[in-house]
């Protein structure tokens, strides 16, 4: 089995590269998703981060308030470094769990979606890596369109590594700039190369 990171900026294009994959017939997690799972009502996880940080960031109906988090953790790396601390060895977790599976079943291409894949050095997991990039106006518009305010913007873009940086340390780049077709295309150069 081929194992690829799937990282890149937030706003980049990573959503839409792992939904090419996935039709081009390889196996995908997404750790976003992976994230979500961890924090339903009742999890574990939900009970520690609100230990952690209060009930203001779970919602009356007893779900995370993940505007609320976010604001708090955006705002404060301490925060951010102990909600991380919470979350990512539970994501790891999972989804080297689903690796494993996938290893049994003799899949030939499998993806792991990690935003933070070298912030979290997990880089050494994997036999390849592709990053998802555009420029800096096509994130800010892309995430001013998700609702985003430039302080928002400003703050999460600060919290991962330069795009630059991941662009450098992995070993395909799809530029997400132009039509989908695009896009399409370079991640099926880039199975066919695998």
């Amino acid at each position: 089995m081929k194992l690829c990171g799937l990282t890149g900026g937030v706003g980049m294009g990573k959503s839409t590269a792992a939904g090419f994959l996935l039709q081009s017939g390889a196996h995908v997690v997404d750790t976003d998703q992976l994230a979500h799972e961890l924090v339903r009502p009742g999890s574990p996880a939900l009970a520690e981060i609100r230990d952690e940080f209060g009930e203001g960031v779970i919602s009356p109906a007893g779900e995370l308030n993940r505007r609320e988090l976010a604001r708090i953790v955006f705002a404060d790396d301490s925060a951010r470094h102990r909600l991380e601390a919470i979350l990512h060895p539970r994501i790891r977790e999972r989804w080297q769990a689903q690796v494993e599976t996938w290893r049994r079943e003799d899949c030939p291409l499998a993806v792991v979606v990690i935003p933070l894949l070298f912030e979290t050095r997990a880089e050494n997991h994997f036999d390849k890596i592709i990053c998802v990039a555009c420029t800096p106006a096509s994130q800010q518009e892309r995430l001013v369109t998700r609702g985003w305010s430039p302080e928002q913007i400003r703050r999460r873009t600060a919290a991962q590594m330069p795009v630059e940086q991941k662009m450098a340390r992995s070993h395909f780049v799809v530029w997400s700039e132009g039509p989908p077709e695009v896009h399409r295309r370079q991640i099926a150069d880039i199975v066919q190369k695998l």
